[in-house]
């Protein structure tokens, strides 16, 4: 059987079920690729989810390896792939009920995956994954956001505040965002017109779009900061529905869900220079487990990368 390195959890828990250790190199099955993994972004409340650790039908999965955010090249091909070939440099995500990327190899069905653009790198590739396609679907599948709407992200700085910022903008939305205050120029770069520091002063009403990436208090002040009829789309726990009701506004939770098109859509923003990543550090894949034990600790925005070749 052949072998290679991974970072496993054998018992359901945080990081520090995590063991980097041999593991049997995965087959491609029918509709799947084999990919050589260069690079794998880290989402650290994956650890919590209970599709990480059990299949569909609910039976245990252990010992399971995390990271469903992937960048590498095609090793081998399941019967029934005519999109890729050998040798392709590819990104995507990764059904979150699998396993993930955080090992040498992974398997993905071929329709979760999208070429990479030559011009970004593996790190940059993965860290789409996940975030970015979350900001997407976020803005243009659940909020519809419109030209000139007034867009407001909470937790700018966030691995997906940092993509929603930049897309809302992109979209042509004016777009404020709320920081703690440690990020707030490099929030305001991203795109923001106006950075509100959380706890400092008045919040923002009267918003069009509320995209929440932080929950909590943050979550419950949100339906006061939109006018009536306005969306709000929350990425931390559904919302309440009474507090929607009391608004008069749409609340709406969900998931995010691979999606081919829109990763070459945004790949190829990034590689226009329209979309910027933003990378808070890379560690190699032997780290992984210190990687999903910084949460919490001071660093710079943007996502951890785990790098593998």
């Amino acid at each position: 059987m052949e072998t290679m390195m991974a970072l496993r959890a054998h018992h359901r828990g945080g990081p520090e079920q995590l063991v980097y250790e041999q593991a049997p190199v995965p087959v491609a099955g029918p509709g799947e690729v084999l990919i050589a993994v260069h690079a794998a972004a880290i989402t650290f409340d994956e650890l919590t989810w209970d599709e990480s650790w059990t299949t569909r039908d609910g039976a245990d999965r252990t010992p399971m390896i995390p990271s469903h955010e992937v960048s590498g090249t095609v090793a081998a091909l399941g019967d029934g792939v005519t999109d890729f070939a050998v040798g392709d440099e590819v990104f995507g995500l990764i059904d979150f009920d699998r396993d993930g990327a955080a090992a040498d190899y992974a398997t993905v069905p071929d329709v979760n995956l999208a070429r990479k653009p030559s011009s970004i790198s593996h790190p940059e590739a993965a860290s789409l994954s996940l975030a970015a396609l979350t900001a997407w679907q976020a803005l243009v599948d659940r909020a519809d956001l419109a030209l000139d709407e007034q867009a407001l992200v909470l937790g700018g700085a966030g691995g997906v505040g940092v993509f929603a910022v930049q897309l809302a903008a992109i979209l042509g939305g004016r777009v404020t965002a709320t920081d703690t205050g440690r990020n707030a120029d490099f929030v305001a770069g991203l795109g923001a017109r106006e950075v509100v520091v959380a706890g400092s002063g008045p919040l923002p009403s009267g918003m069009d779009v509320v995209i929440d990436a932080v929950g909590g208090d943050a979550l419950a002040g949100a339906y006061a900061m939109l006018r009536r009829g306005g969306r709000l789309v929350t990425l931390t726990a559904p919302p309440s529905q009474e507090l929607a009701d009391r608004h008069g506004v749409h609340a709406m939770f969900f998931i995010v869900e691979p999606d081919a098109a829109e990763l070459a859509h945004l790949g190829d923003l990034v590689a226009d220079g329209r979309l910027r990543v933003v990378i808070s550090q890379e560690m190699p894949l032997s780290q992984g487990r210190e990687a999903y034990l910084s949460r919490g600790r001071p660093r710079p925005p943007g996502k951890i990368v785990l790098v593998v070749r």
